[in-house]
């Protein structure tokens, strides 16, 4: 697959206001693509907009604010892209969100397993999310009359993958892990169809990142963002983005100043070995299994650098 990242293609970005969103949607601008921008932060979007047409104003960008979880939304904000742009040969499902449990007042502590709610607004917005935007948007990708390269990337995150826990984590991560088993599903299904696999799939798995999540709201200047020295800014996994396009990979994983690859792979190959060896789950952070997790993560780690 051709990487879909050129001049007079056309990129559609959810949560396109800040982080990587906006960090993706300037990478796309800075190569001469046109954008379709979608985030309920109609403040921060309209910035965005404004920031992105700076760069190249003679390309076209339209700013759509909408909650991706209202599905009538999505398809109001699908027959006005239709009219506006002819061709999507980029779609991102970056929104997303997370939300934290009431507290258990008896306890004074989170606690995920008496707040149902905190459940269905944590998978309304991650993962119903790109599933209604999938629905409203696929059929604008498979209208085209070419059978040009398109790309689909799906933001998820390692949370989905190796599951830390905590009081606030369950829902986000849960969300993160049906997020990954869809885009595998999505991207199966259309690269084994013949009439659909010039469009490629993608998860996008970004490390520690200074984003909105943590603050940093708005198309900000990184270079006026005050961050942690080992979290990495949006830009950088934006270029990671473009680098696992260039090279067809599904699993854009990203390192970070504190994580690379290689204890990446040693975390996932642990968590994955839960299953098979039989061992508790998340034995990596259960008190019985804990130092010798992190031995033989560690030694994996080492091995896997060479």
């Amino acid at each position: 697959m051709s990487n879909v990242i050129k001049a007079d293609k056309t990129a559609l970005i959810t949560g396109a206001a800040s982080g990587v969103g906006f960090a993706v949607a300037k990478l796309c601008r800075e190569k001469g693509m046109h954008l379709a921008l979608l985030d309920n932060d109609r403040d921060n979007l309209s910035k965005a907009k404004a920031a992105l047409d700076e760069i190249n104003p003679k390309l076209t960008t339209e700013a759509y604010a909408m909650d991706v979880a209202d599905q009538s939304a999505w398809k109001d904000i699908a027959e006005k892209i239709s009219s506006v742009f002819p061709e999507i040969d980029l779609v991102v499902m970056n929104a997303g969100k997370g939300f934290k449990p009431e507290v258990e007042e008896d306890r004074g502590r989170l606690n995920p397993w008496v707040d149902s709610e905190y459940w269905a607004r944590t998978f309304a917005t991650n993962v119903f999310g790109p599933l209604k935007g999938l629905e409203a948007i696929l059929p604008l990708v498979l209208a085209s009359k070419s059978k040009d390269p398109k790309s689909i990337v799906v933001t998820g995150s390692k949370q989905g993958i190796t599951n830390p826990p905590g009081g606030g984590n369950p829902a986000y991560n849960s969300s993160k892990a049906a997020v990954k088993s869809l885009t595998e599903h999505l991207a199966f299904d259309l690269r084994s169809d013949p009439s659909t696999s010039h469009i490629s799939v993608h998860l996008l798995v970004p490390g520690w990142t200074w984003t909105g999540l943590m603050g940093n709201v708005g198309p900000v200047k990184e270079e006026e963002v005050k961050k942690p020295d080992g979290a990495w800014h949006s830009s950088q996994v934006a270029d990671e983005l473009f680098a696992g396009l260039e090279k067809g990979s599904f699993y854009i994983i990203c390192p970070d100043g504190e994580t690379d690859r290689s204890l990446d792979q040693a975390r996932m190959k642990w968590g994955s070995e839960d299953v098979y060896e039989d061992r508790p789950a998340l034995s990596r952070w259960e008190d019985n299994w804990k130092s010798r997790a992190e031995e033989a993560i560690q030694a994996d780690a080492k091995t896997r650098r060479g």
